[in-house]
């Protein structure tokens, strides 16, 4: 048999079925992909020849249906046996095979995982702050973007698919409760697949679905919450419109070993206050850039205080963020005098050196523009997790370098 015919076999089961009143049945045979496999062959009475009609089926839809799927088969096997032209000597079953679509990528998406708790959380947090989680479109406008709704189910018996019982649902009657998805069999949310949940976020912060920048900004800001502790997190990959657009990624794995060397320095000068300081940083930089880019300022300060104050140097109660990078300089010799200006690369060891001494009066300037500890008039726009990245990186950069210096000092200068 070839591909002509045995669509339009098919496309007669279907007829049959529909008419039939088996709704699921039908839907997996106009939805899936048909290939024949050629079985056994039996000579009694005349020979006949046993055919497979392979169905290809959604793994998700698949796993919905497991407990049904010998029925199912049953249902279109009948089925094909009537639309299929009577030969005598052959016989075609039908078989629901599950697959996974050419364009998901299933070894990345399995090792995604977010714990219920943090999804549970999530959802409660919508409720309570009575967030609109469609946004400006209908619920079937929303669940097109991410769901085929008209491969799904209906759970109103008038309606084939569950795009007719949503839209009749929530857009003619709207007599089914606003968060009626968070408890939907259909859309499991809460325990299926962790990528099609962190899809699930990212469109409901998409400037589409929410084209308020400032409420969009928040509520990422809760996902990202509660996100953070399985180590994920929604940041801007662009902007339409002059509006962000979030995508679900891992936690930068940089920003783990730039608060692992903040903790290492903490450790080596055996300073407390240091050590809350990096927490601070670490707990603040999504959640609050302003206070993360002031504890930054502060991190460096403390680092020159303790440094300083192990060293002998007398601190004065004046003295500031620039004061106390130069007496450290000074006193570390950070940016050496010897170093001939002759020797391949001098100019650019005395620049870095220096550059790196400027990071402290720039975090005390960006502290004072947008940082904690000063009263801003109500027209203020905070900085975004980014720049406070930036400012955390480059604090850590210049503790983490003064600090190295300090004991390579101490340790060719013991009584010092």
């Amino acid at each position: 048999m070839d591909d002509k015919v045995l669509d339009r076999c098919l496309g007669a089961a279907y007829v049959l079925l529909k008419e039939s009143g088996h709704v699921d049945a039908s839907d997996l045979l106009r939805t899936s992909s048909a290939t024949i496999q050629h079985d056994d062959y039996d000579n009694i009475n005349g020979g006949t020849n046993f055919w497979s009609v392979m169905l290809e089926v959604p793994a998700p839809e698949f796993a919905r249906l497991r407990s049904r799927i010998k029925d199912l088969e049953k249902q279109i096997t009948e089925a094909l046996g009537e639309a299929i032209p009577p030969t005598g000597s052959d016989y075609y079953a039908a078989k629901l095979v599950p697959i996974v679509g050419q364009d998901e990528d299933w070894r990345a998406s399995a090792t995604v995982t977010i714990p219920r708790n943090v999804r549970r959380n999530i959802l409660d947090g919508l409720r309570l702050e009575q967030v609109n989680v469609f946004g400006v479109l209908n619920d079937p406008e929303f669940l097109s973007r991410i769901y085929e709704l008209r491969r799904l189910p209906s759970t109103d018996s008038r309606y084939k698919d569950a795009a007719g019982d949503i839209y009749q649902h929530r857009v003619n009657n709207d007599d089914w409760d606003d968060y009626w998805i968070f408890d939907d069999d259909r859309f499991p949310l809460l325990d299926g697949p962790a990528d099609t949940f962190l899809r699930f976020l990212a469109e409901t912060v998409h400037p589409v679905v929410r084209p308020d920048r400032e409420e969009a900004a928040k509520i990422v800001g809760h996902y990202n919450d509660q996100l953070r502790q399985a180590g994920w997190e929604l940041v801007e990959v662009e902007r339409i419109a002059g509006r962000a657009r979030y995508e679900p990624q891992p936690l930068s794995s940089h920003g783990h070993r730039t608060f692992e060397r903040g903790k290492s320095v903490a450790d080596a000068l055996d300073a407390g206050a240091i050590a809350k300081q990096i927490q601070r940083m670490e707990y603040a930089i999504e959640k609050d850039p302003e206070l993360a880019i002031g504890s930054a300022k502060e991190l460096v300060e403390s680092c020159c205080k303790t440094i300083l104050g192990k060293m002998g140097v007398d601190i004065g109660k004046s003295d500031d963020m620039n004061d106390l990078a130069k007496k450290l300089a000074k006193s570390l010799e950070l940016v050496p005098e010897g170093i001939d200006d002759q020797a391949k690369g001098a100019d650019c060891i005395k620049r870095i050196l220096s550059n790196l001494n400027q990071i402290a009066g720039n975090l005390a300037n960006l502290r004072r523009l947008y940082g904690t500890g000063h009263g801003k008039d109500g027209k203020h726009r905070g900085l975004q997790p980014r720049h406070a990245r930036l400012a955390v990186a480059s604090a850590v950069a210049f503790v983490d370098f003064v600090t190295a210096t300090y004991e390579e000092r101490t340790r060719t200068k013991p009584g010092q």
